[in-house]
């Protein structure tokens, strides 16, 4: 099992992974629809919304919340 470097999503099937390709190291909910991996703003966005959604924090803290988790994988270091 993989886990996505952008997300942290675990990725087992083929369909969790970007554009259904297993040797990518990030998933469907972290990829363009080109294929290519979202930014950091683009997934910060998502991640912000999914906190929003999942926790019920507000946005200012649902920001901070998604900032804090992005900055421990490992596409996001040292951001």
């Amino acid at each position: 099992m993989k886990i996505c470097i952008a997300c942290g999503m675990p990725m087992e099937k083929k369909e969790e992974f970007a554009m259904g390709d297993m040797t990518k190291d990030y998933c469907i909910y972290c990829a363009r629809p080109d294929g290519a991996m979202q930014s950091y703003d683009e997934k910060l966005a998502g991640m912000t919304e999914f906190v929003i959604k999942t926790q019920g924090f507000d946005g200012k803290v649902a920001r901070n919340a998604a900032r804090e988790m992005m900055a421990k994988l490992p596409a996001w270091q040292g951001r």
